[in-house]
């Protein structure tokens, strides 16, 4: 599995083959970044929340990427539904988090919670995201 490195992710940010929006540097790590939170979160115990990243997400049809929730939340308790992100989606990401401990959970808006990993495809997709998620802004129910 290839993976992207933070020197490759930030090339090809500031080429425009991959936005992340807004982008903070401090984000990047060794091998993805760290998407934020979009707005303040408080969980009681065994309380499950949709929340949204801070960032936009643009990647190309060359490229997809994995969601990986922050070791710092999982040894807290906190699990997350996560997919793979499509090549050719665009968007804020909706994340299912659940607070799976015994005492409430408090994040603040801005919050490092997920990382993105950016995998790079040999090839374009001939099939890239057109779902019903292309384009979400902010915290996205399901959409039927």
């Amino acid at each position: 599995m290839t993976l992207l490195s933070d020197v490759e992710i930030e090339k090809r940010v500031q080429d425009g083959s991959l936005v992340i929006n807004p982008f903070d540097s401090s984000s990047l790590n060794g091998s993805g970044y760290d998407l934020r939170l979009a707005a303040k979160l408080h969980m009681e115990a065994h309380e499950h929340h949709l929340v949204a990243t801070l960032e936009r997400v643009e990647l190309g049809e060359d490229m997809a990427g994995t969601l990986h929730i922050r070791s710092s939340l999982a040894r807290a308790g906190i699990f997350a539904s996560l997919a793979l992100v499509d090549p050719g989606f665009r968007g804020q990401l909706t994340i299912a988090l659940y607070n799976a401990g015994t005492a409430p959970f408090n994040m603040n808006k801005g919050d490092r919670f997920l990382q993105i990993a950016f995998h790079p495809l040999s090839t374009k997709t001939l099939r890239p995201y057109h779902g019903r998620y292309q384009d979400s802004q902010g915290t996205v129910d399901t959409r039927q």
